[in-house]
């Protein structure tokens, strides 16, 4: 996977995720598992990688902190 996702992009992937997954412990029990949604958030930001961003070409990270076109870095 090439990473496109920049630090403070990845920071509040995992922020979010976390509050989501919280929400399995706080709703009733026909809605509690909407929270498990934040396990996308929470997995893109710790993997650094969005299918999503790749789809559309977009990247948050600079290029020195991930592999550029055709997996080599650029300089």
């Amino acid at each position: 996977m090439t990473k496109n996702v920049g630090s403070i992009d990845r920071l509040l992937r995992v922020i979010v995720g976390l509050a989501l997954l919280s929400l399995v412990l706080v709703l009733a029990d026909p809605m509690r598992w909407v929270g498990l949604i934040g396990l996308v958030p929470l997995f893109t930001g710790l993997v650094g990688s969005c299918p999503a961003y790749s789809l559309f070409g977009i990247r948050t990270c600079s290029l020195a902190d991930g592999p550029g076109v055709g997996g080599q870095r650029k300089a």
